[in-house]
């Protein structure tokens, strides 16, 4: 095997976690676990949770433990050190400069009269994340274009991130910094951790995943992500000419189906070759 590095970074929920319509395929996240015990992997999860949420699914759903955390949509970094959860400060600083010196309260004052918004629970809120509600009926794309001239016009660079709960049926809306998203938390990382592009996997599944998808990141959609996401991503990817680094899980000689953790073997079988044997060896665990 080689002996490259390996940054994994995953969504959680619908991509690690198999809380979607369709069924887990057997043992597949024990080997999952087991890939990622491998001391050249280093481990992160990326998603709109909270930290507190974030560790609670790690025990309920007994999920490998990770390096680090890239929590609320790309707006908090943590590092386990010292056997606790430390927050990058020099994450914090960085995306700072993006709301001109506004805090969450203010940027909340910006849409108070924008009726169809409901701001979701405070925990689900941070220095540098605005989270909406959003009744899929309403006309989403006019409202994120309103909110987009108010903050323009103040001058504040932001990232609106757009996805839908399908188990509540209801949109989801956050507000962020613009460098604040996924795609920008985990170039960070890599850039610090001193990792090489080709060093690197990204898997999700859902509408905040897209601009990782898309990008030049080497990235897997895993197959039990609804067709719409599995349509933007490729046509997005196809725009930005990175349709080479989104592999579309379900479709390997791995011999699962794709779906959750199966899905994110299979990108790494299809990125990384060099990998291929660890991971055979790992269906001995089932």
């Amino acid at each position: 095997m080689s002996e490259q590095r390996l940054l994994l970074c995953c969504d959680m929920d619908k991509t690690v976690i198999p809380n979607g319509c369709q069924i887990e395929y057997p043992g597949a996240l024990k080997r999952f676990a087991a890939f990622c015990r491998l001391p050249e992997v280093m481990l992160t999860y990326v998603t709109g949770r909270h930290l507190a949420s974030v560790l609670l699914a790690i025990e309920n759903y007994r999920l490998p433990k990770p390096d680090f955390i890239i929590s609320d949509v790309g707006s908090k970094i943590y590092r386990f050190n010292d056997q606790q959860w430390q927050e990058l400060i020099v994450w914090e600083q960085k995306i700072n400069q993006d709301w001109r010196g506004k805090n969450h309260q203010q940027i909340k004052q910006m849409f108070e009269d924008i009726v169809e918004l409901q701001c979701q629970e405070i925990e689900k809120q941070n220095t540098y994340k605005l989270s909406y509600y959003l009744p899929l009926p309403a006309d989403y794309v006019n409202i994120i274009q309103q909110m987009k001239v108010r903050l323009e016009a103040e001058n504040i660079d932001a990232s609106l991130i757009w996805s839908v709960d399908e188990p509540s049926n209801i949109g989801m809306l956050d507000v962020l910094p613009k460098n604040a998203t996924k795609l920008h938390a985990i170039e960070f990382l890599r850039q610090l951790q001193g990792h090489s592009l080709n060093e690197l996997i990204f898997a999700g599944d859902s509408g905040n995943d897209l601009n990782v998808l898309a990008s030049e990141i080497p990235s897997v959609l895993v197959a039990n992500a609804a067709n719409s996401i599995r349509v933007a991503a490729q046509q997005l990817a196809n725009k930005q000419g990175f349709q080479n680094s989104l592999y579309l899980a379900g479709t390997s000689d791995l011999g699962m189906d794709g779906n959750y953790s199966a899905g994110i073997l299979e990108g790494i079988w299809h990125f990384f070759p060099q990998f291929r044997d660890t991971i055979r060896q790992s269906e001995q665990l089932i």
